[in-house]
Parts: structure tokens; C-alpha cells; sequence
């Protein structure tokens, strides 16, 4: 049996949710080699939600692969319908890189300028602020406020 059991209902959402998707990977003449095991892992990982489509005329065999597969690789079987295998996985969460702790970067900002006539669409434009840079009342791009020095005697006081 699969790692993951599932509802009929939320088989009945993944079957929904893997409509519209592609096959992610193919399985040919050679079957289900240590090779399609392996992509079919990265594609669980990245996506979570994958079509396999098989190549092979023997339904009985396509069974089994949907079962090797899910076994495995701790997945669910979602559906088996005609050549294609659904496949379904929670996608891990990813480690926190080392660079996440950064400051955001720059950031687009839209400006409205209106016209001095009533009744005509105002001007957009968009900004680019990067991480050192303010948006004034009027729309001017400048530096980011410093904060004010303390004076030497408040830092001989404290």
C-alpha cells in the first residue's frame, strides 16, 4: 500500500486540480528503470501533482507501475486513466537559504499624476526604488532618511 491515503474526496480534487496538466515525464519501451524512478521523484518534488504517461499497451502493467511508483516513493495514486498515471505528494518545504535574511531589493511603485482638466485619465508611471530611496508627497525619487546624530553630550549622558 501507498505511504499516503487519501479521501475520495481529495482524490476527487487532485483528479480536478491534474486535468489540465501535462505529461511530466514518459515512460518507453524499457519500463520503469532506476532512471524514470529518479524523474519522477524531482517531478514530485517540484510540483507535487505529475502526469506519467506510459507507453506500454498492458493495462495489468501500467497497474503495477502506478503501484511500484506510489510505493517507492511515498506518493498517492490519484488515477489511472487509459495511458496516463496521476501521481500526488506534498512538495517538501525548502531549506532556508543562507542570502534569505537580506533586505528586500528594489520594488516598483506606480505613480498617479492627474491633470489639471476635470474629466481626463490620470498618468501612470512607474517607479523603480531600490533599497536606499524614498517616494515623496510629490512624486520625486531621493536618498532615504538618515537618522539624526545624537549630540556628543547625550552620548556622554547615557
Amino acid at each position: 500500500m501507498p505511504q499516503i491515503q487519501l479521501t475520495p474526496a481529495q482524490r476527487k480534487l487532485h483528479r480536478a486540480d491534474a486535468h489540465h496538466l501535462d505529461p511530466v515525464v514518459l515512460i518507453g519501451a524499457d519500463g520503469l528503470t532506476d532512471a524514470v524512478r529518479r524523474e519522477v521523484d524531482a517531478a514530485l518534488n517540484a510540483h507535487g501533482l505529475i502526469k506519467v504517461r506510459v507507453f506500454s499497451d498492458d493495462r495489468n502493467e501500467r497497474e503495477a507501475m502506478l503501484r511500484d511508483l506510489a510505493d517507492t516513493l511515498d506518493a498517492a495514486p490519484i488515477q489511472h486513466i487509459g495511458k496516463l498515471l496521476v501521481l500526488w505528494r506534498p512538495i517538501p518545504d525548502k531549506a532556508k537559504a543562507p542570502d534569505e535574511d537580506r533586505k528586500p531589493g528594489p520594488r516598483e511603485i506606480k505613480i498617479l499624476k492627474y491633470s489639471k482638466k476635470g474629466g481626463q485619465r490620470p498618468e501612470v508611471k512607474t517607479v523603480r526604488l531600490l533599497g536606499n530611496q524614498r517616494l515623496t508627497a510629490g512624486g520625486l525619487i531621493k536618498k532615504a532618511k538618515k537618522p539624526k546624530p545624537k549630540s556628543v553630550k547625550k552620548l556622554n549622558q547615557a
